[in-house]
């Protein structure tokens, strides 16, 4: 993987703040992320907006894994892969922004998928574009260490379970899935990626 490619991409990159600016702005202007400009793609901009804001306000991270991610000694950039429409995302990119304010060693960064498909194209998820995705990097090689996404471990298993037995994901399952976004409260996105840290920083973990 080209050092370059993320370079590239972290030049264009934004905030965690204005990333959510931007989401803000496209519900006030009737517009989405990314070139397709369609009804359904603004109206889920709009819901994810309302979502984002939720998360914002109301993730809860345990006294042991905040103890645990502000204590990490490693310099790291996340850069966040994502687009204003995915469903997925606005429940994820809250709760990783919340984890990267535990500690200043942690910047993260945030990139439309759409403008970065180069990126994009090394960290597939089954060969397709799937987001959002998360890529920690070290700051001392700038190497991607790991990656985080499109989905939680849990909400990948039931993914996974239901296209064995569907063959696609309905209407119904993806409400299902929503639901048990709303019910995890961003925990088992909280457990995944601390697991990652800890993996890459063993003598931090309990």
């Amino acid at each position: 993987m080209s050092h370059q490619v993320i370079k590239d991409s972290l030049e264009k990159s934004m905030s965690y703040q204005e990333y959510s600016n931007l989401v803000n702005k496209l519900t006030e202007t009737e517009g989405t992320t990314g070139a397709e400009q369609t009804e359904a793609l603004i109206g889920y901009t709009k819901l994810n907006q309302r979502r984002m804001k939720r998360w914002d306000k109301t993730v809860k991270i345990s006294e042991e894994a905040k103890t645990f991610v502000s204590g990490l000694q490693h310099q790291m950039t996340w850069l966040v892969i994502t687009e204003s429409w995915c469903g997925d995302a606005a429940h994820v990119v809250p709760v990783i922004n919340k984890l990267a304010e535990l500690n200043d060693k942690i910047k993260l960064h945030v990139v439309l998928r759409d403008e970065n498909l180069s990126l994009m194209d090394q960290y597939l998820t089954n060969g397709g574009r799937a987001i959002p995705k998360l890529l920690m990097i070290d700051d001392e090689t700038g190497d991607v260490v790991d990656t985080f996404g499109p989905r939680p471990s849990e909400a990948t298993n039931m993914v996974n379970d239901y296209k064995q037995k569907h063959g696609t994901l309905t209407p119904e399952f993806k409400e299902e899935l929503q639901f048990w976004y709303n019910k995890n409260k961003g925990q088992n996105i909280i457990e995944d990626i601390t697991q990652k840290l800890c993996e890459l920083e063993p003598s931090m973990c309990v």
